[in-house]
């Protein structure tokens, strides 16, 4: 992927747009000032005053537009209407509740929308995470397994529709620790593809229903851009036949250790070691996969197989005002079974990612990565974990 240099443009133009959204308030003060005012004084004024509002009940929104490009997706515009609130402000100890609403356009007909957030309730002892979202575009898919991925001549470009929704209910149980349930549904289909041979047999298309619990352990100081603390988290699903996945039935076994260290002023130390298993008939769309939100250096889906293991460190340091850079190096790989790990099979990859803080604790982040031939540009919010 090429990123030339829209890493730069990327990031000025999304501020200037968030900045020209602003409410009035800001130029009713330089009025009151006398002076002249101008987009670069309302910009400077927008995120000053994003930092500085009270926390309320009531979610404080603060909207932010920026292009981005890859070369599976193209030229795009990227949206997102950010809000952070507190279910009970006057205590510090509840953590900020955060909600998204996102959408995407962009030139290789990718449509986006999509919600998502956590709600922590004012005891702190539970907490809910949600994510709903819809997605159509020109995709591709390599196959099942290693060996089919690592042929880039078995790349086929398909039409791609997917729309999910997962949740989760958390009790804290005591200390840190939280236990709850957890569903996950998704429709996904490949439309007009030039051979069906990729998919080995498997349904173009299928609905998926899976349920199941949660344990994790958290003491980290936030959830969107974390300085210090530990997340572990095990998610066990299930999907039968029974509640709606026609001829398949299988489970699947996530587990995720994220360990975050301050190093020095400004800098955080990262870390991350996430796998993801599944057994039983899994169909095409729920098999774990490398991608953007585990190896950014990768197309998402490219390696998918039964099983996945990935790890990543990655430091994270603020340099002046709102800016800061990110460096990371990672190495992941796909398997049908823990007998069939390679050596030759395990992915690595490393990249420089840049981060604008455009609100207390939320970020838009730009990363650039570099694997194994393959390359990965990803314009986001907040950090990949």
């Amino acid at each position: 992927m090429n990123l030339r240099s829209l890493i730069k443009t990327a990031i000025l133009t999304a501020t200037l747009l968030g900045g020209g959204l602003t409410g009035s308030s800001a130029e009713s003060d330089s009025i009151k000032e006398g002076k002249k005012d101008n987009i670069v004084n309302k910009l400077i004024r927008y995120f000053e005053k994003s930092n500085k509002h009270e926390i309320t009940t009531r979610p404080h929104f603060t909207f932010i537009a920026g292009p981005h490009y890859s070369k599976e997706s193209g030229f795009g515009l990227g949206l997102v209407l950010g809000g952070s609130y507190s279910t009970e402000p006057r205590d510090s100890l509840v953590p900020l509740s955060n909600i998204s609403i996102v959408g995407d356009i962009a030139t290789k007909n990718l449509y986006l929308a999509g919600l998502r957030g956590e709600h922590f309730f004012p005891d702190n002892n539970r907490r809910i995470n949600y994510s709903l979202g819809i997605k159509s575009q020109s995709a591709y898919f390599w196959g099942i397994g290693y060996d089919w991925g690592v042929r880039n001549s078995n790349k086929m470009k398909y039409r791609a529709l997917d729309v999910g929704l997962s949740a989760s209910f958390e009790w804290r149980v005591f200390g840190r620790f939280f236990i709850g349930p957890v569903f996950d549904g998704i429709m996904f289909s490949a439309h007009n593809p030039a051979s069906k041979v990729n998919w080995q047999g498997e349904p173009l298309s299928h609905f998926s229903i899976s349920a199941g619990g949660r344990f994790s352990y958290d003491t980290r100081d936030n959830h969107t851009a974390t300085n210090k603390g530990i997340y572990l988290e095990v998610t066990q699903l299930f999907a039968p036949r029974f509640i709606g996945n026609g001829h398949y039935s299988y489970s699947s076994t996530e587990v995720s250790a994220n360990i975050f260290t301050p190093l020095w002023t400004g800098a955080t130390l990262a870390t991350r070691l996430h796998g993801a298993f599944t057994y039983g008939r899994t169909p095409w769309g729920k098999l774990p996969s490398l991608g953007d939100g585990t190896m950014r250096s990768y197309y998402e889906g490219r390696y998918r197989d039964k099983d996945c293991i990935d790890a990543l460190v990655e430091l994270r340091q603020k340099v002046i005002w709102r800016s800061g850079i990110v460096l990371w190096a990672g190495a992941g790989t796909v398997f049908p079974r823990f007998s069939e790990i390679r050596s030759r099979e395990i992915l690595p990859e490393f990249g420089l990612g840049y981060r604008w803080e455009f609100k207390r604790n939320s970020n838009v982040r730009i990363d650039y990565g570099i694997g194994r031939h393959s390359s990965g540009f990803v314009f986001s919010l907040n950090e990949s974990f």
